[in-house]
């Protein structure tokens, strides 16, 4: 089997490479041409993968990777994907996200029909919720230039699925975290800082909306649930969480308590870190995975934090 990963030096495409690997696939991942390669996330298996330099904003370039490749199944996790840079760039966001997802499944159509496709979708297409806990049924919503995107290259994909009979579908990914998350991502700024803190190197650690919950689990699980969303015979949407939420403060407090520190004594509140339109409360109804996927979460909340601060600690160290 032959797999091709948009965003495969990023957190999710390092897991799922990992993954199809372990399974004896052969993986091709797609990377932007740059000056300057960021291949850390990959660095331990780069010699077992081909890298295959492409671009979301270029149907050209896509294409011809899909006939470099000839992928079995096409795994598209790449997009501009942090939520507050989406409003400083909305239009790029847009081009990425969401005319990425077309661009990238009329290159499948054209070049490998038969192929299977996975589109990375994301619970913050349900932003102000409709409904708690979310599920594959639950209506859209979104509340940032992200969300919107998301939306888009969701319903695109649908919409290649039943026009074209493609085996296309889209996992709607709650919140999933680990060591390698992107520094900017809340979960990933607060045990960098706890871990700063702890080792002396720094004083407080700046937060925005500690009262907004979320749906956190592990990324190495989630990735899982991608892979199994392709093996099945009939193409379908699924929501993938833990179906458990908790608030920014308690997995601050649960960060600190890791290294033995309270929480009130270091975390300063910031309002320029406040969303212009915030999401206060997404937490996953993931019955249907469970049921026809047979798929759970086999990492805890707790685990994942104490792993991550870990691993702050240990690379902080060096």
């Amino acid at each position: 089997m032959k797999a091709l990963i948009t965003g495969v030096t990023g957190q999710d495409g390092s897991y799922l490479a990992e993954l199809l690997l372990s399974k004896g696939y052969q993986v091709f991942g797609v990377v932007r041409r740059s000056s300057s390669e960021n291949y850390e996330r990959i660095a331990h298996i780069r010699d077992r993968i081909e890298l295959i330099q492409a671009d979301l904003l270029d149907q050209v370039s896509l294409t011809s990777a899909m006939q470099k490749s000839q992928p079995d199944e096409v795994y598209n996790l790449a997009a501009q994907s942090f939520v507050p840079t989406s409003w400083e760039q909305p239009v790029l966001t847009a081009e990425f996200t969401a005319i990425g997802v077309s661009r990238l499944l009329e290159a499948v159509r054209s070049v490998r029909p038969e192929a299977k496709f996975y589109q990375a979708s994301s619970s913050e297409m349900f932003g102000k919720v409709q409904e708690t806990p979310q599920s594959e049924r639950t209506p859209f919503y979104p509340r940032s230039p992200y969300g919107v995107a998301k939306v888009y290259g969701h319903h695109i994909t649908v919409n290649y699925r039943e026009s074209y009979g493609m085996f296309a579908v889209s996992g709607i990914l709650f919140n999933h975290e680990s060591p390698r998350r992107g520094l900017e991502f809340v979960t990933r700024k607060v045990t960098d800082g706890v871990a700063r803190i702890k080792l002396g190197m720094a004083k407080e650690l700046k937060m925005g909306n500690l009262e907004a919950k979320r749906d956190w689990g592990f990324a190495g699980d989630y990735v899982r649930a991608m892979w199994q969303m392709l093996q099945r015979k009939e193409p379908s949407d699924f929501v993938i969480g833990t179906g458990k939420a908790h608030t920014v403060k308690e997995l601050v407090q649960l960060a600190f308590e890791c290294v033995g520190l309270k929480y009130e004594s270091y975390v300063k509140l910031d309002p320029s870190f406040l969303r212009p339109a915030e999401v206060d409360i997404l937490i996953a109804n993931p019955t249907r995975a469970r049921e026809v996927l047979g798929w759970s979460p086999e990492v805890q909340f707790e685990q994942m934090i104490q792993m991550m601060v870990e691993a702050d600690i240990k690379r902080l160290s060096r």
